[in-house]
């Protein structure tokens, strides 16, 4: 069965006009089950993430700043978060979610988190909307409990993975890929161990030849035993903060790309849902929606 992380924390409200949209993470669960591709009980609701394994990616001095609300104005102003307790109970749900979703990944081949994908989170800092980073924690868990030695970061946001990137600089276990736009955030972009930044208004043919291209290979490179897939549906053309060009069948094949590549070479995978931000809810809910669909088709 597929198993989904979700809680009704991921839909904390922001102040009116916050350009984040919360929420899809309450709509899509109910499309999902109103259209039948999932029932209740796929969703299992995660708990509270220890703080050891927090630790395992982020320096203490910063998390113990973060968890007591104490963060600098510059600080919060750089996650572009109003900062609360609710919001920090959020974010250490979504770790849990994360990490929960990849053991399932473990055991039945592919794990979910509604949330999550907040590649944006450094060692030190949060940014773009992120404060921790649940794909680094993920991939931190996996390796220290030794359930597997080699992770390969799929990271398809249209914004560049820099907080995932800085985390495994020179760490041998683990790749990060990023296909990002090439002149959208952040600015200055980190070093990914594979970059591939896309020029403005790259639609779905280039696209999906340019990860197939890059994607196959460094499968057979790398051989990882487990993956990790940030699938942020920003890469959209009607997306207000990317600036690519993608449809919404485009970026359905997008992700079947990465899943029956998975699915073909038995290499369980973790997906994270990451960024969109169109104007329209339903576009980000529909885009997102897609990956469940082809997750249930794919694996079950």
């Amino acid at each position: 069965m597929l198993k989904i992380a979700w809680s009704e924390c991921y839909a904390h409200p922001l102040p009116k006009g916050h350009r984040f949209p919360m929420e899809k993470y309450e709509l899509l669960p109910e499309q999902l089950v109103y259209e039948g591709t999932v029932v209740p009980a796929n969703f299992f609701q995660p708990g509270k993430l220890d703080k050891e394994w927090v630790l395992t990616t982020h320096d203490t001095d910063y998390v113990d700043r973060l968890l007591a609300l104490q963060l600098s104005k510059s600080e919060i102003r750089r996650t572009g978060f109003p900062l609360s307790k609710e919001l920090v109970e959020r974010e250490i749900h979504i770790m849990d979610g994360s990490v929960q979703a990849a053991l399932f990944a473990l055991d039945h081949g592919i794990g979910m988190n509604i949330a999550g994908g907040t590649h944006h989170a450094f060692t030190d800092r949060g940014e773009g909307f992120c404060l921790l980073n649940d794909i680094a924690i993920a991939a931190n868990y996996l390796l220290r409990s030794k359930l597997v030695s080699r992770v390969l970061v799929v990271d398809l946001d249209v914004h560049q993975g820099n907080g995932t990137a800085e985390i495994f600089r020179g760490m041998e276990e683990v790749f990060t890929f990023s296909m990002h736009g090439a002149s959208n955030y952040p600015m200055h972009k980190e070093t990914s161990d594979l970059d591939i930044a896309l020029p403005d208004g790259t639609g779905d043919t280039d696209y999906l030849n340019a990860l197939g291209r890059s994607l196959f290979p460094l499968v057979d490179r790398f051989q990882p035993e487990f993956i990790i897939y940030q699938s942020g549906v920003d890469v959209l053309k009607t997306d207000k903060l990317g600036r690519l060009g993608l449809s919404l069948q485009g970026c359905m094949e997008r992700d079947r790309t990465v899943l029956a590549l998975a699915k073909a070479n038995h290499i369980p995978i973790m997906c994270c849902m990451g960024g969109g931000y169109s104007e329209r809810i339903r576009d980000i809910v529909e885009a997102h929606a897609n990956t469940f669909r082809l997750a249930q088709e794919l694996f079950f």
